[in-house]
């Protein structure tokens, strides 16, 4: 009798590089990924993909830019059928710890519109069969702030800490052949990885479990709080991303609100649930006009491996350089759990109007849940023979335009006559509306370039003629 083995748990370190920031409107270019063992031993050969863009996308400037990645070198590559294809079978396997560098914030997001719009599901890649993932910024980020030694941490030309991927690598003595090459930058997080591990390897071992969100809940203790340590891109260099902070109430399951126990909360006591809107969710510019400070208030998810610890954790050291003295916090909470406060911020999030759900079906994945599981397997297990002639029963109103979508960017071979009218019919209308801004762009690009630069713009150019609609 045949028996399966178990999978081992592993790590995937991952990273992308892109066409633009915008993951409902820009495409995956490039994925590189290497798997290692939970010691940081590589387990077989890296992967490295190019993929293809489609030819209804114009690549942000800046973008292009800084990665070097033009629509043209990308049209060997692999279609992003084909990466998801590879992606389920080759990188997310059972018991996989899916990990990067500001992948949470970004990649991850490209990962899950990018499985969306080829019809696979974009949430159990992330869960499901044992599988989680960890961001590892957010960790460098605690080290720095926590348990600094170990590393040498460096600074950007102004003399602010940074903890950028290259500067990290630099300093540290790693290599790191070609910043914002994925393949590249895979390599240099793992090797920053493993010196994370060696020289914290009690800290590396507390990191890694915050990726259970379980882990979190129980550190951040949502029931009964009491102040702990929350480090963050959102609190900015000052005082290396860390503060003390406590849960006042909860948005949502699994998100909660937090009040940042550096700031007295006495000057906002007073204020009713529409001031308190004003100051959370006006522009800087905007509360700066008028001389008024931002309620300290953000929110918490324990699915996004927030990097916490127990206040306890804070040594006198540490507690000096990031200036959180620990009788002013628990002044501070003192005062908060004992005020209206909690309960109008949460009333201030009420009144906030959400963002509109979006009318273009590429980035309508947080529109609602996709119910037609049977119809997308369909599609996806459909070849260039088969799909030509497919009809999915589908149920829910998206996907009729994905689907026509897919197979134009995918399949463009097996679009019908009447299909390919109604694909160039969104190719024009897409690449219309934003060709006028993009080229004004372009054009002050070109200016202010190198010639390597030129190059590129040049060919960014090429690119827009090329795919621009014909009459239709």
């Amino acid at each position: 009798m045949l028996t399966t083995m178990p999978h081992q748990p592993s790590f995937f370190f991952y990273d992308l590089e892109t066409s633009g920031t915008d993951c409902r409107r820009q495409r995956i270019m490039q994925f590189a990924g290497q798997r290692t063992t939970l010691d940081l031993e590589p387990i077989g050969e890296p992967v490295n993909w190019l993929v293809r863009l489609a030819d209804d996308v114009l690549p942000e400037i800046e973008a292009t830019l800084i990665t070097g990645i033009t629509p043209q070198s990308t049209q060997d590559g692999i279609t992003e059928a084909e990466l998801v294809k590879r992606l389920q079978e080759q990188v997310l396997t059972p018991d996989t710890i899916v990990t990067g560098y500001n992948n949470i914030r970004f990649d991850d997001e490209f990962i899950r519109f990018t499985l969306y719009r080829n019809f696979a599901d974009a949430y159990a890649w992330a869960y499901k069969d044992g599988r989680s993932r960890w961001d590892l910024l957010d960790v460098v980020r605690m080290m720095r702030a926590l348990r600094p030694q170990g590393l040498t941490w460096p600074t950007d030309d102004t003399g602010k800490p940074t903890n950028r991927l290259e500067n990290l690598a630099q300093a540290n003595g790693l290599d790191h052949l070609k910043a914002h090459d994925a393949l590249s930058d895979v390599q240099a997080l793992i090797g920053l990885a493993r010196l994370i591990q060696q020289a914290q390897p009690k800290f590396w071992q507390y990191a890694l479990k915050l990726r259970h969100k379980a882990t979190v809940e129980d550190m951040i203790k949502p029931l009964s709080p009491e102040p702990f340590i929350y480090t963050n891109g959102m609190y900015g260099h000052e005082h290396d991303s860390t503060t003390a902070a406590v849960i006042i109430g909860q948005d949502r399951p699994g998100t909660y609100f937090i009040y940042d126990l550096r700031v007295d909360p006495k000057p906002f006591m007073d204020l009713s649930p529409e001031d308190l809107q004003v100051r959370l969710f006006s522009k800087s510019q905007e509360l700066a006009a008028t001389g008024v400070s931002r309620v300290p208030v953000k929110t918490l998810s324990t699915n996004r491996c927030p990097a916490v610890a127990p206040l306890a954790t804070l040594t006198d050291e540490a507690a000096s350089r990031l200036e959180l003295d620990k009788q002013t916090i628990q002044t501070h909470w003192q005062t908060l759990r004992g005020s209206q406060l909690p309960a109008n911020i949460a009333a201030a999030f009420q009144l906030q109007t959400p963002f509109p759900a979006t009318d273009d079906v590429d980035g309508a994945l947080y529109n609602g849940f996709l119910n037609d599981d049977a119809a997308c397997n369909q599609v996806r297990t459909a070849t260039s023979q088969t799909i030509a002639t497919l009809a999915p029963p589908f149920t829910d109103e998206r996907l009729p335009e994905l689907f026509l979508r897919y197979k134009g960017r995918n399949f463009p071979q097996s679009l019908s006559d009447e299909d390919r009218s109604q694909w160039e019919t969104y190719r024009a209308s897409r690449i219309m509306a934003d060709i006028e801004p993009w080229s004004t762009a372009l054009a002050a690009a070109y200016d202010d370039a190198d010639d390597a630069g030129k190059s590129l713009l040049t060919d960014l150019q090429l690119w827009a003629e090329s795919i621009y609609p014909a009459e239709i």
